[in-house]
């Protein structure tokens, strides 16, 4: 899950917070296209590092298809601590 090692950066932030979302939800990337309307290659370029800034739309799509809301996507403890001036 979540790692706290050295400075995170916020494409970091937003992989991890999506993995765990993923998991806690027991939903498959296929599932979340589904549910989302996000094309599964989107969702796995955000996942795999080839779409490191993933669009405010596209992260509405993809709470909305997890079921949170944008605030509670980002309303967690690595994102309060987050300095991206680090």
């Amino acid at each position: 899950m979540l790692h706290l090692m050295g400075n995170m950066d916020t494409y970091t932030l937003v992989k991890e917070r999506l993995e765990g979302l993923l998991y806690e939800k027991r939903m498959s990337v296929h599932r979340l296209s589904l549910e989302s309307s996000v094309p599964s290659s989107t969702i796995k370029n955000i996942l795999y590092g080839k779409s490191k800034n993933p669009g405010i739309v596209t992260l509405k799509m993809l709470c909305d298809g997890l079921g949170v809301t944008v605030t509670e996507f980002f309303d967690t403890e690595e994102f309060r601590k987050f300095d991206p001036d680090l």
